[in-house]
């Protein structure tokens, strides 16, 4: 087991904070590279050689997010072997919600019966998933709720542009959800590095449906309330904000990139993930990715990628556990968990 800093540490009225419980959920229907052939101007051999990308998976007519997170949900609460009346708050990450409002975490808190329960949403994009780790944990950490559920939930197909063939080959949907309590003994949750750059918010971006630009029909017409993206620059701000984050994580624990057993980045796209990998130092077989089979699922990318490398018995109990993400706004993180 690695020796390192817990940067908690110290303040004895705080509490360290575990994750006690993962789940995931991803529809049942496949879209494959070869059924976008049918769609757009594209090739399977186009879309898997510059993103690494498959298949991903599609919600199915009538599906929102909150089916999606509520699902994920359950199978983390089983997990964890907690009731949901015993939960005391829920944030949900996401920039696909059902609608404007009420918020998706209070539909996900009515689905579940968590009675007890408050309930919020976050956006931060892709980045969603760690940040709502890091406001999760201030909770339990400060003895202000003992169980809080955090979901990242996405369906982006509700949200892509099916005529442009450079994003809509990139995105999918699903969910996943971990359940965050104090668990005596164990360090948890070591750090988290949050940053954003406001400045760059133009590079991905879905400009309709907000104050700025509400609904009308000339918005529809000019396909404003689909997502946009600046590819190229999207790319170089995605791999240097995800290495910084990283690094910064594991110097104030006083580890190496060495040290960790494994390292979950935001599954965007294959060139993104060996970029990181290799400006972090990291192995291959440090690296979980699970981009080929779900595309980018935004906030619920980690998610699904943490619960599934548990599921496959890529983490055990004391590994170190790396989260690196990315996403609009422009906002990045890393999360360094003891597991």
């Amino acid at each position: 087991m690695p020796n390192f800093r817990n940067p908690r540490a110290g303040r004895p009225h705080l509490r360290t904070v575990s994750i006690t419980g993962v789940g995931s959920y991803v529809p049942a229907k496949v879209l494959s590279n070869a059924d976008l052939e049918s769609l757009v101007e594209t090739t399977d051999e186009w879309i898997t050689t510059r993103t690494g990308i498959r298949e991903r998976r599609l919600a199915a007519p009538g599906e929102a997010t909150s089916h999606m997170a509520t699902e994920a949900a359950r199978r983390a609460l089983a997990s964890a072997g907690i009731r949901a009346e015993e939960v005391d708050l829920i944030i949900v990450a996401t920039i696909t919600p059902d609608m404007q409002f009420p918020s998706t975490a209070c539909l996900v808190q009515r689905n579940l019966g968590a009675v007890r329960a408050a309930a919020f949403d976050i956006e931060a994009a892709c980045s969603g998933f760690v940040y709502a780790l890091d406001i999760a944990s201030h909770f339990v950490a400060s003895h202000t709720y003992n169980t809080v559920l955090v979901i990242g939930a996405e369906k982006m197909s509700s949200v892509v542009d099916w005529n442009d063939r450079n994003t809509c080959v990139l995105f999918g949907d699903g969910a996943g959800a971990a359940v965050l309590q104090n668990r005596p003994n164990a360090h948890g949750l070591l750090t988290t590095c949050l940053g954003s750059d406001g400045g760059k918010a133009s590079l991905l971006e879905l400009p309709g449906g907000g104050s700025a630009c509400p609904a009308t029909a000339d918005t529809v017409s000019r396909r404003l309330h689909f997502l946009r993206m600046d590819g190229k620059e999207t790319f170089k701000n995605a791999v240097n904000a995800m290495v910084a984050a990283g690094q910064e994580a594991l110097g104030r624990c006083g580890v190496t990139i060495a040290d960790v057993k494994c390292i979950i980045p935001h599954q965007a796209n294959q060139r993104i993930l060996s970029a990181v990998a290799e400006r972090l130092g990291a192995r291959e077989d440090q690296v979980f990715v699970n981009v080929d089979r779900y595309g980018n699922t935004s906030a619920a990318s980690v998610a699904i990628a943490l619960d599934e490398a548990v599921a496959g018995g890529r983490i055990g109990r004391g590994d170190l556990v790396l989260l690196v993400v990315f996403g609009a706004g422009l906002t990045w993180g890393a999360a360094l968990i003891e597991w």
